[in-house]
């Protein structure tokens, strides 16, 4: 299955979600470090169009960093690979260990991995619509609450796919 169908099952079909749990982790890993680098592309954009932004109202520093920017901007960017990389396998796992309560509630059988492949898959929606939410004004707080609860109710409809006990 190619990634661009994972991804639109992904959206579409919780029931597909719950069967992705049984995927290699290679294929898991490779879907979850492509939405990676799509968010560290996107953030990287958005801090440097904020950054020439909010650098012109102090004049010295902006042209401080058009002498260095062929350095900070390869960093900038390694470092926010790192960070969103960072942040969302412990957003991945946290709702993962919520998952696995869902799981014993639902009366399911199910592994931490199992329900780990399927969170992984359950956050590609609550991922695009944190991006949309990115531009509406909402803060950061609340767009990642909304974010999470998202990718719990995504999670809940994918779990009740998994075995009974």
């Amino acid at each position: 299955m190619s990634l661009i169908q994972i991804f639109i099952a992904s959206i579409t079909n919780p029931k597909k979600i719950a069967a992705f749990r049984l995927l290699p982790i290679g294929k898991v890993l490779q879907y979850v470090f492509l939405f990676v680098t799509i968010l560290s592309v996107l953030s990287f954009i958005n801090f440097t169009t904020g950054f020439r932004e909010n650098s012109s109202s102090i004049e010295g520093l902006l042209d401080h960093v058009e002498d260095i920017e062929w350095i900070i901007y390869p960093f900038a960017f390694i470092i926010q690979f790192i960070m969103t990389t960072l942040l969302l396998f412990i957003r991945i796992s946290l709702v993962a260990f919520g998952g696995m309560f869902i799981l014993k509630l639902l009366n399911r059988r199910g592994d931490y991995r199992h329900v780990w492949r399927s969170t992984a898959f359950a956050y590609t929606t609550p991922t695009i619509i944190s991006l949309v939410f990115l531009y509406t004004g909402l803060t950061d707080g609340w767009i990642t609450i909304i974010a999470t609860l998202i990718c719990i109710f995504y999670l809940g409809l994918a779990l009740k796919y998994y075995p009974q006990k």
